[in-house]
């Protein structure tokens, strides 16, 4: 395992994500270190702790390649990431096609399905949640080479 790329990835998450909170106001960056810890490899742990990195921060994939992550990990996370007005539906499917993007996504809808980590469910919260399940039927299904343990 590569532990400095590994750390490297820690540390820019944490110092990108600090003072964002989740739904529940909680510091954000617990969640992207819940999605790194499900990872079963490095690749999936660094994917796991930079999943969101682009998407919620002014990070770039460009910034990203010139720290010295490689290509493959660059591209499940730019699968990873939702485009701008890119339909939920779209976007799960765009990832379907890479075995790291969808191990990382599969993490993180985990992560995302844990109402225990909410203050309380709301009607909205219910809802998000039914797109979650559907997303992750979906991945298990169709995700390229996705071996899913009960």
């Amino acid at each position: 395992m590569n532990l400095n790329l590994l750390e490297k990835a820690i540390a820019i998450a944490v110092q990108a994500h600090a003072g964002q909170t989740d739904k529940s106001g909680k510091p954000y960056i617990l969640h992207v270190l819940r999605v790194m810890m499900k990872g079963k490899s490095e690749d999936e742990m660094i994917g796991g702790i930079l999943h969101d990195l682009v998407e919620d921060t002014d990070w770039t994939f460009e910034q990203l390649k010139e720290e010295g992550f490689p290509q493959h990990i660059i591209a499940a996370l730019e699968l990873v990431t939702r485009k701008d007005r890119e339909k939920y539906s779209d976007f799960i499917q765009r990832i379907s096609g890479n075995p790291l993007a969808v191990a990382i996504k599969l993490n993180d809808l985990d992560d995302n399905m844990n109402v225990n980590r909410l203050n309380e469910v709301t009607v909205k919260d219910a809802e998000r949640l039914s797109k979650y399940i559907n997303a992750r039927k979906y991945l298990e299904t169709n995700g390229a080479g996705t071996k899913v343990g009960g």
